[in-house]
């Protein structure tokens, strides 16, 4: 029996169950926040989730079986646990953040970041479970901490996505829940401070309050740090910065160069946008047979629906975004509305906020001209929507002598990702007609047209006004180099998302 503790109390008792649940709730967050910072910055959110969670319980492997040396004093130890956990964990994330943007040694600091959490956290069940003793037989008091470990688990899940991540981000909610492990090491202290030798209890309350007071000042100055780290990793200055629920949003300005950035990606730069979207935009309108009703999946920038209302036979253009603070920004933000000439305003055009995968499930609308302007497939989540499922869903959706357009990545940076969007397209029923457009900022810049119709390159006419694209030039833009051909690729379905793989590996050297 522990000999910390004399004797047994409702209140002790509470205090430990607390401290279970508490323990299941932090060691919850923590993976999940390494994980996602992880996939912001290395992308692939499967394989980051993977290796985390792997190594994650590997140490809470070894933190079991090291605990199991502890022989006496348990109750100062899973205090000094507790104090250890609550500053590894609330400097996680920013000890990431730093590594990122200052050192190439990332993955090895992530791992030993990881390994060194997971450890303190498998000392702390053990031996709360050992503490709890005193109060329960074996077989109860086993039940009683997993129940509430595993509980408390389930509640870190259901906070992460619906509050930590949309309200305080990875770098805040970090910092907020090394505070609140820090909360159990004083609560405990606290509680059982007449068992604890006076030199103990002074060492661990002065550690205490240095661990809790360092993570408050860092969460208070967090914005100020945020700002910093973002202008090292972006070379011009940034005037807007926001988490959404869904992506970081970046605005960047450097005298007349405007750029977004989403999840530290380049979406465009205002210097040339224009050859990016009339490219996405005029020429599939230029072979649609009618531009009557228009999908346009993402783009809630505006930039691709200015050029659309160029055509006076446009009646309605249907926009879908998952993230309806895009469409906000680019209505409130006077230099995005002004590049956008306020097109998210016009009566034509409607604005639904959804995931585009299930907009196609559910609509039953046919349309003249769909347009896929979405990110880059560089996780799971995107590369469904470069899913054979998905073109057969877009297939679906298009009018017997319809068109569709999807922006494909680089030809030449990721070849093999531009050859498999292709390939699947064409796998999905739609004859495929790829094209590609130098794009300063972006370089060479891939498009995959789609159509159930023979389609002729030399018969395309643009007869709205343009910056960049002209008919001299269209035809040349279907023809590749013999050092960007690489048809030999699979197509990307649900089950195997290989234009995953295929992207990050084109853009790993490249990035």
């Amino acid at each position: 029996m522990n000999s910390e503790v004399q004797s047994g109390s409702k209140k002790e008792i509470s205090i430990l169950i607390i401290s279970i649940f508490i323990a299941g709730l932090c060691s919850i967050v923590y993976e999940l926040l390494i994980s996602t910072a992880s996939s912001y910055f290395l992308g692939d959110s499967v394989k980051q989730f993977s290796i985390t969670i792997g190594l994650y319980m590997a140490a809470m492997g070894i933190g079991s079986y090291i605990s199991r040396l502890i022989k006496k004093n348990l109750l100062s130890k899973f205090i000094a646990v507790e104090i250890l956990l609550g500053f590894l964990g609330g400097m996680s994330v920013p000890i990431l953040y730093f590594c990122y943007a200052y050192t190439d040694f990332y993955s090895l600091y992530m791992v030993i970041v990881i390994l060194a959490i997971g450890i303190l956290i498998g000392l702390e069940i053990p031996l709360l479970t050992r503490i709890m003793e005193r109060y329960y037989t074996l077989k109860i008091n086993i039940s009683t901490v997993l129940s509430i470990d595993y509980l408390g688990a389930l509640i870190a899940t259901l906070l992460f996505p619906f509050i930590l991540l949309p309200f305080l981000g990875t770098f805040k909610s970090a910092l907020f829940f090394g505070l609140i492990n820090m909360g159990i090491g004083f609560l405990n202290l606290w509680c059982f401070r007449d068992v604890l030798n006076v030199g103990r209890r002074r060492l661990y309350g002065i550690a205490s309050i240095a661990v809790s007071v360092s993570l408050l000042l860092i969460f208070l100055s967090a914005p100020l740090f945020l700002k910093q780290w973002s202008n090292s990793l972006y070379e011009d200055r940034i005037i807007f910065s926001q988490q959404t629920k869904y992506q970081k949003i970046i605005l960047t300005k450097n005298k007349a160069d405007l750029r977004l950035f989403l999840d530290g990606n380049l979406q465009f730069s205002s210097i040339d946008e224009y050859r990016y979207h009339e490219a996405l935009v005029h020429i599939p309108f230029g072979f649609a047979e009618n531009q009557t009703h228009v999908l346009l999946l993402g783009g809630g920038d505006g930039l691709a629906i200015r050029e659309m209302l160029k055509y006076p036979d446009v009646k309605t253009i249907t926009v879908v975004d998952i993230d309806p603070e895009i469409t906000r920004i680019s209505n409130e933000n006077r230099h995005l509305r002004q590049m956008n000439q306020g097109s998210l305003l016009d009566a034509r055009v409607t604005v639904i906020h959804e995931d585009a995968f299930v907009f196609l499930k559910d609509v039953q609308q046919k349309f003249d001209v769909i347009i896929a302007d979405l990110p880059d497939p560089n996780n799971v989540s995107l590369a469904r929507l470069y899913s054979q499922t998905f073109y057969q869903l877009v297939g679906a959706r298009l009018k017997p002598k319809g068109v569709f357009l999807t922006q494909a990545t680089s030809p030449y940076f990721s070849k093999k990702s531009f050859w498999c969007i292709n390939t699947t397209i064409d796998a999905a029923g739609l004859k495929t007609y790829p094209y590609h457009v130098y794009i300063p900022s972006f370089g060479d810049w891939g498009f995959v047209l789609g159509s159930r119709n023979d389609l002729d390159p030399k018969t395309i006419e643009i007869e709205v006004p343009t910056q960049y694209l002209e008919e001299d030039i269209l035809e040349s833009l279907f023809a590749f180099s013999k050092d960007l051909l690489d048809e030999d690729t699979a197509p990307s379905t649900l089950d195997k998302p290989v234009i995953l793989s295929y992207y990050l590996k084109g853009w790993k050297y490249w990035n």
